[in-house]
């Protein structure tokens, strides 16, 4: 049975270097119940920065892509509701210059984006390069201000920032409780109640209460702003706001604020501490909320390669088969891996697809869902996934895959022109073929 593409979100996280992509990752991982130990960036134990040179250096290097599922909606605090199971595919992106290529072929094929900042440093320059990038993609996003237990925090600073430096409109959806070492937990806006996460549980739990007294106004004002902003792009909700604003519902406010994230006309914000375990629970319910499924975004366009003519794929299993390889590796264990999102149709193992830039037909070995260096074999693949396989033979980054009896093109990535070339050559003559191979892989 296929697996329902509304409950499927394909999200990429990006940020400035250092702003805690990894970190977070690793705690999402944690509590969807993927790594049952959290592993630290600092330690060198992170699951997503699997190279040796990035545990070295404490950075990330490659993308790298992870799925997990998240239950959603979480228990409340009041009662549990009926939840359902959300399947995620998430690629933690490099946030360091020289691996913006990594950022810009990942985006391309994301429906979805969370945007990292430093709760210190805010906007910064890589966060400018990858939000432009973003920007190109037509990628819907939110925003998590990271690092608000670090000395000098400040959300709303960081917000303000967005809109001068980033030109978007950055809407605060909460408000922290207490700062730096005090940080305690947020102010739901939408839900206008408090949520402060239990620390002995490494933030498992958390409590729902009263509003501390000394926000009262302050939580009053940004409640009044953000019900304001949404309700800007939706006019039955924008007649209620004018008529009486309290008459405004929560479902309300949520799916006016989920088609404008879509829309890109807001970027929803939201704080919290990673390293701390506080905030992530609800960046994973917020991503479920307001961030697209395949099903939202618009059909793909390519162009039909024998009749020069656009034609247009789906998201759905019933289309012929067509996706697009945005990434290509090399695993010690089962050789040549091509990362793919698949945007129709359905992929078997052991079946054959036509790679339409070289016009060969090949045979796909296995298929794996991947988790960082690991992968997990599965038989199939559909529709709005993202995967890798083995056994091509011939594929580049970019290619269009599709099935042999209704071909399509769809459109490649840009990469940015090279700014330095390096010349590299062997010590001695006994090592230019492994040279010449090594090179390849890369």
């Amino acid at each position: 049975m296929a697996r329902d593409l509304k409950f499927t979100r394909n999200i990429g996280i990006a940020a400035h270097i250092d702003a805690g992509k990894t970190t977070t990752t690793e705690r999402i991982l944690f509590y969807t119940g993927v790594s049952h130990k959290i592993g630290e960036v600092h330690d060198g134990a992170a699951t997503m920065d699997w190279m040796e040179q990035e545990q070295e250096r404490g950075i990330t290097i490659t993308s790298a892509a992870t799925t997990c599922t998240w239950d959603f909606p979480t228990n409340q605090g009041q009662k549990i509701t009926e939840s359902k199971p959300y399947h995620f595919n998430i690629i933690d992106t490099p946030g360091h210059v020289d691996f913006t290529v990594e950022v810009n072929r990942s985006l391309r094929v994301l429906d979805g984006l969370v945007f990292l900042f430093s709760a210190v440093d805010g906007v910064e320059p890589q966060s400018e390069t990858n939000w432009r990038l973003a920007d190109n993609y037509k990628v819907p996003r939110m925003g998590f201000v990271n690092k608000m237990d670090r000395q000098g925090s400040d959300f709303l600073n960081v917000c303000k920032q967005i809109k001068t430096m980033l030109k978007s409109n950055a809407v605060p959806i909460v408000l922290p409780i207490g700062e730096e070492d005090n940080f305690k937990g947020i102010v739901d806006l939408v839900k206008n109640q408090a949520i402060v996460w239990h620390e002995d549980k490494m933030g498992a739990t958390f409590d729902v209460v009263d509003i501390p007294d000394e926000m009262k106004d302050e939580v009053h004002e940004y409640r009044a702003n953000l019900i304001e902003a949404v309700a800007e792009y939706d006019d039955a909700l924008l007649e209620k706001f004018f008529d009486d604003p309290e008459s405004i519902s929560e479902d309300e406010v949520h799916e006016a604020l989920r088609k404008a994230t879509q829309d890109m006309s807001i970027i929803p914000m939201i704080c919290g501490s990673a390293f701390k375990n506080k905030g992530v629970q609800f960046l994973l319910d917020a991503v479920c909320r307001y961030l697209p499924s395949p099903l939202d975004k618009e059909a793909i366009i390519g162009t039909d390669p024998d009749k020069d003519i656009e034609i247009e794929r789906k998201p759905s299993v019933s289309e012929p088969f067509s996706a697009l390889a945005f990434k290509i590796a090399t695993d010690p264990f089962v050789g040549r891996l091509a990362f793919f999102r698949v945007y129709s149709g359905r992929l078997d193992a052991g079946s054959y697809i036509l790679n339409n830039r070289s016009g060969n037909k090949e045979r796909i070995s296995r298929i794996f869902q991947m988790h960082a260096d690991k992968q997990n074999s599965i038989p199939f693949i559909e529709a709005g996934d993202i995967g890798a396989a083995v056994g091509f033979k011939d594929i580049k980054t970019g290619d269009t895959l599709t099935s042999e009896k209704h071909p399509i093109i769809l459109e490649s990535m840009d990469f940015p022109d090279p700014v330095i070339g390096i010349a590299v050559e062997p010590k001695t003559k006994a090592d230019v073929d492994k040279l010449g191979m090594a090179l390849g892989k890369l």
